[in-house]
């Protein structure tokens, strides 16, 4: 996948969280049911190869070569990629898992009739891989071609594009050669952006889904006043979030320019104006894209923006307030909230 897409776009072309939950248990069920321990052992890379892919967006012969006595940290959930090549270049990267998944890796490994085997080598024929894997798709009635390798690490991008991981933080987990690390006047680590994957990751794993916004970034400025503060935060897709907090809490929380936190916004908070002209108003944070779906209820519509810098934001407003101003997918809008609204958080 192109991770500039829009994974609105994409996520009508891929598989959806639901459904590669069902593939993933389609391969528990198959490996679960093997007769002999060399048709175990047989399935156990194939399941191996699924979850690695599933969980890392890696690509397949990327899975293939994996040493997984080396290149699977079992302690800090993470999965080296990639190697230093004979003119002394690092193309290696970090890719964390969920713990839950770690942990199954872990005992797969453990568990495996031939340890040695599985753990040094995953070394099979890609052909044979894809076949293996279109027939679990197939088992589960949804079409074979989506559940082949490429498509799972394409849905895989847009399941964490959903979840409002940020651009960067998705393109450095698949291993793009360019991502943009740099917002603004700030720059983010690759140590930084492992901090962010690893909320997201471990969130989308669990399924702990609000209505809550969240924004990674670097804090910019700090201007201080009598009682409080505004703290000015360059987040990882190249915006800019204003919060006020108390003197207290900024030495509470130990705040300080270049300090990696997390904003919060609950979708209530944020209000929608429609059209191309930035509104009028005294909201700090105020932000244009473009609504990509819209859920409507008798009461309340929750409303999806997509963000002209590639950020998801969603925003929650009463149904008839809505329909007063004829909002529909696809029209442009301007997101905003207020200072105050932003709740800041130390990981």
């Amino acid at each position: 996948m192109n991770a500039t897409d829009s994974p609105a776009a994409n996520d009508r072309t891929c598989l959806d969280t639901i459904q590669l939950d069902r593939l993933e248990q389609a391969f528990r069920s198959w490996l679960d049911s093997a007769k002999g321990s060399d048709v175990r052992f047989s399935r156990q890379r194939i399941f191996l190869i699924f979850l690695l892919i599933r969980y890392t967006g890696a690509k397949l012969n990327e899975v293939l070569k994996l040493n997984l006595s080396d290149d699977f940290d079992s302690q800090r959930h993470l999965i080296r990629f990639g190697s230093v090549d004979k003119d002394g270049r690092d193309s290696s990267r970090e890719v964390r898992i969920p713990e839950a998944v770690s942990d199954t890796l872990a005992t797969l490994l453990a568990e495996a009739s031939s340890p040695s085997t599985l753990q040094h080598s995953l070394e099979i024929d890609p052909g044979f891989v894809r076949r293996k894997f279109y027939e679990r798709t197939r088992a589960i009635g949804l079409p074979p071609q989506l559940g082949g390798p490429e498509m799972i690490r394409k849905a895989r991008a847009v399941e964490l594009l959903l979840d409002k991981m940020p651009l960067p933080a998705v393109q450095v987990l698949l291993g793009h050669s360019t991502p943009n690390l740099t917002s603004a006047y700030v720059s983010f680590s690759e140590e930084e952006l492992q901090t962010v994957t690893r909320y997201h990751i471990e969130r989308n794993f669990s399924r702990k889904t609000s209505a809550c916004n969240a924004f990674f970034g670097k804090i910019q400025s700090i201007r201080r006043g009598d009682i409080q503060a505004i703290v000015e935060i360059a987040t990882v897709s190249g915006s800019t979030v204003q919060s006020i907090i108390t003197h207290a809490s900024l030495e509470q929380l130990g705040l300080a320019t270049g300090k990696l936190v997390r904003a919060e916004v609950k979708a209530p908070w944020v209000l929608l104006a429609k059209g191309m002209q930035e509104p009028a108003c005294t909201a700090e944070n105020r932000f244009s894209g473009t609504i990509e779906r819209i859920r409507t209820g008798q009461i309340n519509s929750e409303y999806r923006i997509r963000l002209d810098e590639g950020t998801e934001l969603c925003a929650i407003g009463g149904s008839s307030s809505g329909n007063l101003l004829g909002l529909q997918a696809g029209d442009r809008v301007w997101a905003f909230f207020s200072c105050y609204a932003v709740i800041l958080h130390v990981d």
